[in-house]
């Protein structure tokens, strides 16, 4: 079943691309997306085109940061409905924690999490894409607007403490340091934006709870019709928990509130089993791991949760019928961004 993001997500780019060279309404084409998506902003369409729509983009332009180019035009009103029940939040971590609970009504394909330590905080967006595929681009534009929410909120003065991309160094970070106006570290475990706890307890003068309440509850009315079924769910608890947490079958069966036997038994009413789901997750996430050349094979293990590195290098290789090492020599064209072709 495919994932659904409100056309919304191409706001302004027509303007971007065009900026750098592209013919907007052709590669739309490619992509196979409507062109009436550019203009109506609630219509929804295919996430995975979105991602590929971008990659192209990116590809196509010879640059590293388009993603980021169409963040610094979004805002709050790009979300819609769910951007306002945001805005009437008391405080900061309340309205982050209403993007977290509505983001799927916008975008069924990202998720948001927050975790803390100690006296910070990491919001980290995780992306489900249905097959290994680059999303380079989906997560620097996720994370893009995630920033000038929060900065929306602080002023526009503040910068978080770090933020941290998984992904390999652009050739140039200007446009990242414009844009989070902090370090930014890549080839990191984790995409995420990291910043103070007390930063989420700062009050919304001017949230509205009678507003917010309202919406909200046109917000639930709608997600009261879930399309996701039991396979859905656990797939996107293993991208989310996969790489930070372990992701055992009791510990996704507790996050949804059932036990081991429940799970496995709605599962099977599908056609579906726990270890075919990790492996076709793992499949997916594993070639983004490698995109980054420098690095270790041990730390790729660990993140995609196998017990050794002996173990991953079994399964890559009945998954991709080669070594690594083979499958990084055949695609290194496609990640070594000093190779790039222009189509």
């Amino acid at each position: 079943m495919a994932r659904l993001i409100r056309s919304a997500c191409l706001t302004d780019y027509v303007g971007v691309s065009r900026s750098v060279g592209l013919n907007p309404y052709r590669m739309l084409d490619a992509a196979g997306l409507p062109r009436a998506s550019l203009s109506d902003p609630d219509m929804m369409i295919p996430a995975g085109a979105v991602g590929r729509l971008l990659e192209a983009s990116a590809k196509a332009a010879g640059i590293d940061d388009f993603g980021l180019r169409l963040a610094e035009m979004r805002g709050l009103s790009n979300l819609g409905p769910v951007g306002l029940v945001v805005r009437e939040q008391p405080t900061i971590r309340k309205a982050i924690e209403a993007l977290i609970r509505y983001i799927r009504l916008h975008n069924e394909a990202v998720s948001l999490r927050i975790e803390e330590t100690d006296d910070l905080v990491i919001l980290s967006p995780a992306l489900v894409v249905a097959r290994p595929a680059p999303i380079r681009q989906a997560v620097e534009l996720s994370m893009g607007v995630l920033c000038r929410i929060l900065r929306l909120f602080l002023g526009g003065a503040w910068k978080p403490q770090a933020v941290c991309f998984t992904h390999v160094p652009p050739k140039s970070r200007e446009r990242h340091r414009r844009v989070f106006g902090t370090r930014v570290e890549f080839s990191q475990d984790f995409n995420g934006i990291v910043c103070l706890a007390r930063d989420l307890e700062a009050p919304i003068p001017a949230a509205d709870p009678t507003m917010a309440r309202y919406v909200e509850r046109y917000l639930d009315s709608i997600a009261a019709k879930p399309n996701a079924t039991m396979r859905d769910k656990v797939r996107e608890l293993i991208w989310m928990m996969l790489p930070t947490e372990g992701c055992s079958i009791e510990q996704v069966a507790a996050r949804l509130g059932v036990n081991r036997r429940t799970l496995h038994r709605h599962l099977a009413r599908e056609g579906e089993t726990y270890s075919a789901l990790i492996d076709a997750v793992r499949t997916e996430m594993v070639t983004h791991y490698l995109e980054d050349r420098g690095r270790q094979l041990y730390v790729v293990a660990d993140m995609l949760g196998f017990s050794a590195l002996s173990v991953f290098s079994r399964w890559f290789r009945s998954r991709f019928g080669c070594s690594v090492s083979a499958w990084r020599a055949t695609h290194q064209a496609a990640f070594d961004p000093d190779r790039r072709s222009i189509t």
